[in-house]
């Protein structure tokens, strides 16, 4: 059944993509787009909740709204006296919102005593078309499905259009440096740069189906969507292999390219961006004239002080796989990651949050989608993010469009990440307190595995190990670490080809940072509270 279920899929796919492809979308068609959405920003959200959530049976956020004793002409009424944002903060004070862990479908949603299993699938639109399936990029744990269906992508279109409007690239050719299928931002790239009548020129990946447990179908279907694109007449390029030592290859091409048209832009993850970078300083390429768009991680300025270096524009982006795009750059930024907040799409709550294991409490983001044709359905949806939103006049296009909110020092409170790719929690925390213990001693107490950025801005992921426990060969450790994430989900194995490739895990012998609480977090972030607050909470040789 799942077989026929996936032809079924396939079938719908193909023949949508026709006329998908014949519909492009034009600068003065996405601005209407977004005035429409903008302007019907509660009518959007209403039609969703009634429909999606109140009408849909199976709705994971019904037993949250029956807690709170909430109908669907309660929160009506609400968001028509008050507005939307306070309607959904009122929702929020009275419980209706879902954890990062219960929205990935590893905690069950707990309600008045009883308790609610959830799986990622359970927020997926319930009337959206689905025409394919596509895996996120982290390793959070057993990897997410996402619908992935044509109309979701035409509907993050006009978006990209106004972002390359707003930073004078609209004609800038592209090329992406980005993964095969499992991995959907490759695919997604092509139908999305298609729908805008910009196709991306050449498309680059780090990884081959060799280095990864990629299963037939998804070998099948990232060639079978190629040949069907070009058939409707796109010009979709075949994915070359180009890892990350050869970032000079993709550097050289640029600078030619630039030479030849003008300019260039390379969209890929923010490590990988500097990767290129790195390799264009060492050979002295010059990339004056090229735009390095990139996303997946916090862009500190380490990473893009040594990007412009090679005469390259930055334009950074705040993406969320299940959502699309969460921010996209201000073109007349204060710092290296100011973003125009979304609303068009999207709302967003701040609301306090203490990070596990520490007292630091972060302003943590929690999401709702607007439009019906999200992939998924959010409702106050915590995603593990926190920073600083603010009303402010920058003078770009976007705050001409009706952005005016600003995010800035984004970051993740629980998630790590390492050239683009996250985790947090399940599969990395059974690694450390149960496979590395049992393999070369000790207890999961001398374990644990920290995010630094190093000299040169590159992030590195640190397997640090008390040096009380005895170990002959670090190397093994690495690669117990590497050989475990192989056996867990298609995500994991997909970071595990990533990380091998970059050699972005490394073994520090130390003692593993405790909280202020006594705790031994397995994931430990460093320098979690935001810029503005003052020093952690901490106790004498430990950190939060």
């Amino acid at each position: 059944m799942a077989r026929l279920s996936d032809w079924v899929q396939y079938g719908r796919f193909a023949i949508g993509l026709r006329g998908f492809l014949q519909e492009k979308i034009s600068l003065e068609e996405a601005r209407a787009i977004v005035q429409r959405r903008l302007q019907g920003r509660e009518e959007n959200f209403l039609r969703v909740l009634e429909q999606g959530v109140f009408g849909y049976s199976k709705s994971p956020y019904l037993p949250l709204l029956r807690r709170a004793r909430c109908e669907y002409g309660d929160v009506r009424d609400s968001v028509r006296r008050r507005g939307l944002e306070p309607a959904l903060r009122e929702l929020r004070e009275a419980g209706v919102s879902v954890t990062f862990e219960q929205f990935k479908g590893r905690e069950p949603i707990e309600c008045d005593g009883k308790t609610y299993p959830v799986h990622p699938r359970s927020f997926d639109n319930p009337f959206l078309r689905h025409s394919y399936y596509g895996e996120t990029g982290g390793t959070t744990g057993p990897g997410t499905r996402v619908a992935f269906d044509l109309e979701s992508i035409a509907d993050r279109v006009p978006l990209r259009i106004l972002a390359r409007e707003a930073h004078g690239i609209l004609e800038t050719p592209e090329a992406i440096w980005r993964g095969i299928l499992p991995n959907m931002v490759g695919i997604g790239s092509l139908l999305g740069g298609a729908k805008m009548g910009k196709v991306p020129i050449r498309w680059f990946t780090p990884l081959i189906w060799e280095d990864r447990r990629s299963s037939l179908k998804c070998r099948i279907a990232n060639d079978w969507i190629i040949r069907l694109g070009r058939l409707y007449g796109e010009p979709f390029p075949d994915p070359e292999p180009v890892r990350f030592e050869e970032a000079a290859i993709i550097a050289r091409w640029l600078e030619k390219t630039v030479k030849q048209r003008g300019s260039c832009k390379l969209s890929t993850y923010a490590s990988m961006s500097l990767r290129l970078a790195v390799a264009a300083l060492d050979e002295g390429i010059d990339l004056t004239g090229a735009v390095l768009s990139c996303g997946g991680e916090p862009p500190t300025e380490t990473k893009v002080n040594t990007m412009r270096k090679t005469g390259a524009r930055v334009i950074p982006s705040y993406h969320v796989s299940e959502i699309g795009a969460a921010g996209l750059a201000c073109a007349k930024p204060i710092d290296c990651n100011d973003q125009h907040f979304m609303k068009d799409h999207l709302a967003l709550l701040q609301y306090p949050r203490l990070v596990p294991g520490t007292k630091i409490e972060v302003p943590a983001f929690n999401f709702t989608t607007l439009l019906p044709s999200a992939r998924k359905i959010l409702l106050n949806v915590e995603i593990d993010d926190y920073g600083t939103v603010e009303t402010r006049s920058c003078g770009c296009l976007l705050e001409e469009y009706g952005f005016t909110e600003h995010l800035r020092h984004i970051r993740s409170f629980r998630k790590l990440t390492g050239e683009g790719m996250c985790l947090v929690g399940s599969e990395m925390e059974r690694i450390l307190e149960k496979t590395l213990p049992e393999r070369f001693g000790g207890s999961p107490l001398d374990y644990q595995l920290v995010e630094e950025e190093d000299e040169r801005g590159f992030t590195r992921l640190f397997i640090v190990i008390s040096p009380h426990v005895k170990i002959e060969n670090e190397e093994a450790v690495v690669q117990t670490v590497l050989d475990n994430l192989a056996k867990g989900s298609e995500s994991a194995d997909g970071a595990r080809a990533t990380w091998a490739q970059g050699k972005t895990l490394r073994v520090r012998r130390s003692e593993p940072t405790w909280t202020a609480q006594g705790k031994l977090m397995p994931l430990h972030l460093l320098k979690l509270a935001p810029k503005k607050e003052g020093p952690a909470d901490t106790q004498p040789g430990k950190e939060p």
